[in-house]
């Protein structure tokens, strides 16, 4: 009869040291070859542009997705369908067209409806007036990563709550304590706990995702890599960089939730 193993106790990590000697030896040839230690200095410049775009992008989504989840629970019934018709509409969109519609669409649109709505206090001098050119590819790109995923975060945020036990708020009621108070100490600590690993994964594809504001011409590593390749013509060797530079924030990071699962697995039993 054959046992089954836990296979996170039990297995080696060999995809972890054969990434760690595939990396060995991408530094070995950096090192005898000086153009990919050009090349990698070069794209290191959007490395805190990535980073940048994914936290905040992240930041945003995950505010949102949490007011979605609390909206789709709502005792009122427009406010459940709205947050519904949002989340539906928002999953059924690829994030690249999202991308596209807020910098050509949405952000005129917007520009446009506060110059109508404040025009009497932009004439006066108390509010700036915001042209469309003024609204920046960087900012049009993070609002639309964050629209993207707040949809899938609300989902994992509203699963996160249904998963608290129904008697566990009774007797919080049963206390004396009020909706507020019921969810900030009983629901949401143990919801949090319980999606934390779920939102790790997320962050992750996050990363790779914020390569879509390349589209934009933000300055981030997929962007950089493409003008390094269409001026020097070395197309492998600036790809190969770009790959290793995303295998290396994915697989760190990676770790990190590893981790932490375990930790929060430790801390549950």
């Amino acid at each position: 009869m054959q046992i089954l193993v836990d296979s996170e106790s039990s297995e080696r990590p060999y995809w972890l040291i054969a990434l760690l000697l595939i990396s060995a030896a991408f530094v070995a040839l950096a090192v005898a070859d000086g153009r990919y230690a050009f090349i990698f200095q070069t794209l290191a410049e959007g490395l805190w542009t990535t980073i940048y775009v994914a936290v905040i992008s992240f930041a945003l989504a995950a505010s949102i997705g949490l007011l979605l989840a609390l909206a789709s629970r709502a005792p009122w019934l427009w406010l459940r369908q709205s947050a519904r018709f949002y989340i539906e509409v928002v999953r059924g969109l690829p994030a690249l067209v999202i991308l596209l519609y807020v910098t050509f669409v949405g952000a005129p649109a917007l520009v446009t409806l506060y110059q109508w709505a404040f025009e009497a206090t932009i004439a006066a001098g108390w509010l700036p007036d915001i042209q469309v050119r003024d609204v920046s590819n960087t900012v049009r790109g993070i609002v639309a990563l964050a629209l993207a995923y707040s949809a899938f975060l609300a989902e994992v945020f509203r699963a996160g709550l249904q998963s608290v036990e129904r008697a566990q708020i009774e007797a919080a009621q049963a206390l004396g304590l009020g909706r507020w108070l019921t969810f900030r100490l009983v629901v949401w600590p143990q919801a949090v706990r319980r999606v934390l690993p779920v939102l790790g994964n997320d962050f992750i594809a996050m990363v790779k995702d914020s390569s879509l504001v390349s589209v934009l011409g933000v300055n981030d590593i997929t962007q950089l890599g493409k003008l390094y390749a269409s001026s020097s013509f070395l197309t492998v060797e600036t790809y190969n960089v770009v790959a290793v530079l995303y295998l290396m924030l994915t697989i760190t990071l990676s770790l990190l939730l590893r981790r932490l699962e375990r930790h929060l697995k430790q801390r549950g039993t």
